[in-house]
């Protein structure tokens, strides 16, 4: 697996596309329209994968999500 990660497509902050890598700090990105400085990070995934259908409710055995994909 690769260490490399995509570049985010905006500020989180502000929403502009003016982005450059951060050369103080490893993985952080600067904003030159709202001058921030920001990292993003992959906590992890869910435990459960949640039916967006039914609220949020995870999915029991044999439903089908929005992909169509059966449980």
């Amino acid at each position: 697996m690769s260490d490399a990660r995509s570049a985010p497509l905006y500020c989180p902050y502000c929403g502009e596309e003016d982005l450059y890598p951060n050369e103080a700090s490893h993985g952080a990105w600067e904003c030159h329209a709202c001058a921030r400085v920001f990292t993003i990070k992959f906590n992890g995934l869910l435990a459960e994968r949640l039916n967006p259908l039914t609220g949020g409710n995870p999915l029991t055995s044999g439903e089908t999500d929005s992909q169509g994909v059966n449980r």
